[in-house]
């Protein structure tokens, strides 16, 4: 296989189907808020909690997650997460309170997607240097795939299984497939005698996170992610607060993944021929813009063009994250610099979709935090502006 395949495809292979698992069971989520807000007789503020605990988690573990992948290797951290998302999603299928539903799916889902993530990313961008946009676009196109296809099977599950049959059934599955595939990661081409060895250019992490350049990437992001994981949580309420069914407003979920694959899939590639930095302004533009129709959408067709559009450029920023990090700063810590880059976003994922659920719980609209959300990517473009800039 070795003569004939790169194997840095089949790393981009694993790392695609770790997003897949991880994310795709994470963004599922919106599919148990009427069942978990019913069951336990909670608000759709407390129920949006769980959600932002693991995305606080997820984003945030990344800062100790990065660096072991650097010293122990990412395939043994991937395979680790896999197995606590999986025994994440069992245990919340049998929780008897929210906090125990809190403590399950946030620590597992979180934790899980925590160790995985980064080290697989990280191991991508080892294995390739002009087409680097375009692997780390394939791979985080699971995200993506993962988002199109999960939720639909998991309102399915729902509705054959009960809300607790279908988390255990995602947990089995996420656990299966998830560490099976995580085992075919491989750090570097030398770990395949395809390569000469290791070479360990540009900077140490002490160094990356005092530059202007990583300050102005991580207030970009930390800006952003105040208002892009809204949709994930709050789309599907939304909707079926508008009068769309419940399957209608799954498939609405969906359409940010079929968005997000066409931005992963296909705008990465773009990204290496117009310039990254370039490149992510214009993600954080794009998802302003696309927020902004969702502010004035109630309408099925209008959400799902809403869906698709925030899903294009929600993929294209995802993708683009690593190569642009590892542009700027080198490939000897790139594990350990997206993950402390990595903890901006995590900020963001705690607090924005559980104020989003508060904020309607006081005013019974989701227009405050809808315009909010567009108003902070437009800032996040604004920043990103900045970082090419000399200092």
């Amino acid at each position: 296989m070795g003569s004939r395949v790169f194997y840095g495809w089949v790393v981009v292979a694993a790392a695609f189907a770790v997003c897949f698992v991880g994310f795709g069971c994470a963004y599922t989520f919106s599919a148990f808020v009427p069942a978990l807000q019913r069951d336990f007789a909670a608000s759709r503020g407390s129920v949006s909690l769980v959600f932002s605990l693991a995305g606080f988690l997820y984003f945030a573990l990344g800062v100790v997650s990065g660096p072991l992948a650097d010293r122990w290797g990412a395939r043994r951290l991937a395979m680790l997460g896999m197995l606590l998302v999986g025994a994440g999603l069992a245990l919340a299928g049998v929780a008897r309170s929210l906090h125990a539903v809190y403590a399950a799916y946030g620590l597992g889902v979180g934790l899980g997607i925590g160790c995985a993530y980064v080290p697989a990313l990280g191991a991508v961008q080892r294995w390739f240097v002009t087409r680097r946009g375009v692997a780390s676009g394939l791979a985080v196109s699971g995200i993506g795939v993962g988002t199109l296809v999960m939720p639909p099977l998991a309102t399915a599950l729902i509705d054959a299984l009960g809300w607790r049959g279908a988390y255990l059934a995602l947990g089995c599955g996420a656990a299966v497939v998830g560490i099976g595939m995580a085992a075919l990661i491989a750090d570097d081409p030398v770990d395949k005698n395809m390569g000469p060895a290791r070479v360990h250019a540009g900077m140490l992490l002490r160094e990356a996170v005092r530059s202007r350049q990583f300050a102005l990437l991580y207030a970009a992001c930390l800006v952003c992610s105040f208002g892009v994981f809204v949709p994930f949580v709050h789309l599907v309420p939304y909707a079926l607060d508008h009068g769309i069914g419940q399957k209608d407003a799954a498939y609405l979920l969906g359409s940010i993944g079929i968005g997000s694959t066409l931005g992963r899939f296909f705008l990465g590639g773009l990204a290496d021929r117009v310039g990254r930095l370039a490149f992510l302004l214009a993600m954080f533009a794009g998802m302003a813009a696309a927020l902004a129709v969702w502010a004035v959408s109630t309408g099925f067709l209008a959400l799902a063009g809403f869906a698709l559009l925030f899903g294009l450029f929600y993929g294209g920023w995802v993708a683009i994250m690593p190569p642009v990090v590892t542009d700027l700063f080198g490939n000897r810590q790139v594990g350990s610099i997206i993950g402390v880059l990595y903890t901006s976003v995590a900020v963001g994922t705690l607090l924005g979709p559980t104020a989003a659920g508060y904020l309607f719980d006081a005013s019974g609209s989701y227009t405050v935090p809808i315009v909010a959300s567009a108003a902070v990517n437009v800032a996040a473009a604004g920043i990103a502006a900045l970082v090419g800039r000399p200092a």
